[in-house]
């Protein structure tokens, strides 16, 4: 069994003491955690502003949309994957290299396991908190289509999920703030090229390396809850998303183990 799945994720003790630990920091940086949501949300302003009237309606799946209700959706999930891409890399690192931390948490009857779990569970707590504060955006300027809209949550939920399990796994990899450099220059082509700002029929030729983006998968399902829209295609898009979320979790979790308990 633990050949496909790590052992050090059955010493799960306590990681919603991390949790607590998080919380507690970061009521004295409320800023710096909502820092990332405000960078879609000036995207959202100018679309609805200046570029929505200049593109126009869109007919997605026989609906017409104004553009930025259509675009709207991609940027609440793409404020989902920031919220748990900057948490599980940059500050992952910080307490790792910098603080020390999770040496000293092993001192305490925490575990390894309680450490990857808890960071990654923060991590997709502050990604659905910068969802959430869009899609309360989103209602105050109208661009609510429908009910199921509150679908969005665990959609978002599952978004950050991968992108912090993922992206905590990666950070082991890393050995200095150097290697950052590389974490922009793959969450941007994400953010850009994952369907977020033109439908899948607007790649033409390029469409199959649109469907290799985690982010894509995750704005389908986000969009089609705006829109009260569902299809056997969306269980396709969720079974994407969970089984690159364990990939990352068990990368993460045996990663943990080798370089923090040997």
């Amino acid at each position: 069994m633990t050949r496909i799945v790590p052992g050090v994720l059955f010493d799960v003790r306590r990681p919603h003491r991390l949790v607590e630990r998080s919380v507690m920091v970061s009521r004295r940086s409320w800023m710096v955690v909502f820092s990332g949501f405000f960078e879609p949300l000036f995207y959202l302003f100018s679309i609805r502003i200046g570029l929505g009237s200049l593109v126009g309606d869109l007919t997605i799946n026989g609906q017409t949309v104004p553009y930025d209700e259509f675009v709207a959706p991609g940027l609440l999930a793409a404020a989902a994957m920031n919220g748990a891409i900057f948490e599980s890399t940059m500050n992952v690192f910080h307490k790792w290299k910098a603080a020390k931390l999770y040496d000293s948490l092993l001192a305490t009857p925490l575990s390894a396991a309680d450490i990857a779990l808890g960071e990654i569970t923060w991590s997709v707590i502050r990604g659905l908190l910068y969802s959430g504060a869009f899609l309360v955006t989103m209602w105050a300027l109208g661009m609510v289509n429908s009910p199921w809209i509150v679908m969005a949550l665990p959609a978002s939920a599952l978004i950050g999920f991968v992108f912090a399990a993922v992206g905590m796994a990666c950070t082991t990899y890393m050995r200095t703030w150097a290697d950052f450099e590389y974490v922009p220059a793959l969450t941007l082509p994400l953010f850009l090229f994952s369907t977020t700002f033109y439908p899948l029929a607007t790649y033409g030729d390029w469409g199959w390396a649109v469907r290799l983006s985690p982010l894509y998968h995750g704005v389908a399902l986000v969009r089609a809850s705006n829109l009260g829209e569902w299809s056997i295609n969306l269980v396709g898009h969720a079974a994407v998303l969970i089984g690159l979320a364990v990939v990352g979790l068990t990368v993460t979790a045996r990663r943990i183990e080798k370089l923090l308990l040997t």
